[in-house]
């Protein structure tokens, strides 16, 4: 298949594409979709080419003309899109661009992406019987006074999309409370601390109810803003049944993350579901469960026994590297808008 992929960024706070691409690269045509000129992975040598493509905001009919051209050029088959500002997008109209544009897509139902918004995540905790942080929805100082009377502090300031501080005090609550809505507007969520062990599991799902492949791991060390550095894997049997419970309870389909906590006496709380792949996504490639691939399987209409099974204690290290290129590479990317 050809194949296109998104979120080439390779920095200390990598996006999932070039993960993405290390797990497909031996079996299919690779393809870039990238939003940067800047962005690492258009120089590294790993897609056939790669393109720039329109800001999501510009909406769908930008986004379609876009692929209409790189379908011409490159006959892509499929597209894995690994970012969180251009999901939507995909999500929403993903019938119209299978079904006009002959382009194969493996992504959640739009009822399902905004189920995993972080205000909507307690009802869904409940519906699956999972742990869940107390969690306010606020739009103003005074029911931020209030929250705050109620869950202590330490406490989380969040935006319903992106975004989380932790706020020590009222005033770092205050600071944190205008950061939140002067960049993504309200509602903004104040939740609770929950102490303990961050857990990350990483699967894939049919969009049949069934769980067909998943690794998950502790974090040992994290970036200033919470990217992994190290983890272990770890198999966690409560972890892995809350997958399948939310596999099975919402029929997702395609990849997703679901970021938690464990207490120090075993209690899981669910804190994050993303609907994407992680940036380790390789790491659990190179440990014999590639779930790009059985994206791609199921994106074939390929049923493959489900992949649950990996060794344990195998340390993931993040590192960052250099390449030399030549800047006309770059000059050429912006001026015709493909490489």
């Amino acid at each position: 298949m050809n194949i296109a992929i998104s979120g080439l960024n390779n920095t200390d706070n990598p996006a999932p594409g070039i993960p993405v691409i290390k797990s497909l690269q031996d079996e299919h045509t690779l393809i870039g979709l990238s939003y940067d000129a800047n962005e690492p992975g258009n120089f590294m040598g790993l897609c056939e080419k790669t393109y720039l493509m329109p800001y999501p905001s510009l909406g769908i009919q930008e986004l379609k003309d876009r692929l209409i051209d790189i379908k011409e050029k490159s006959n892509i088959d499929a597209i894995i899109p690994n970012l969180d500002a251009e999901l939507p997008l995909y999500i929403k109209y993903q019938e119209e661009l299978e079904n006009e544009l002959d382009i194969s897509l493996c992504l959640p139902s739009l009822e399902n992406f905004e189920l995993r918004n972080k205000n909507k995540l307690d009802t869904l905790s409940k519906t699956l019987n999972i742990n869940h942080p107390k969690t306010f929805e606020i739009s103003s100082i005074d029911e931020l006074m209030e929250c705050s009377k109620d869950l202590g502090f330490p406490l989380m300031v969040k935006g319903n999309y992106y975004k989380a501080y932790m706020s020590y005090n009222l005033d770092s609550a205050i600071d944190n409370f205008y950061k939140i809505s002067n960049e993504w507007g309200f509602p903004v969520l104040v939740q609770e601390v929950v102490s303990g062990e961050e857990l990350n599991l990483i699967g894939v799902a049919d969009g049949k109810g069934e769980l067909k492949g998943a690794v998950a791991i502790k974090k040992l060390t994290t970036t200033d803003i919470g990217k992994i550095w190290t983890g272990v894997t770890i198999q966690n049997d409560k972890l892995m049944n809350i997958a399948k419970d939310f596999v099975s309870n919402t029929k997702w389909k395609g990849p997703f993350e679901l970021e938690c906590i464990m207490s120090a006496n075993g209690d899981i709380y669910l804190i994050e579901i993303n609907p994407r792949f992680p940036a380790w996504v390789y790491f659990a490639t190179e440990i014999g469960i590639n779930l790009p691939k059985i994206v791609v399987d199921i994106m074939q209409g390929i049923d493959t026994p489900a992949q649950l099974e990996y060794p344990q204690n195998k340390l993931y290290v993040r590192y960052t590297g250099e390449l030399v290129t030549d800047f006309t590479d770059l000059i050429k990317l912006l001026s015709t808008k493909e490489l």
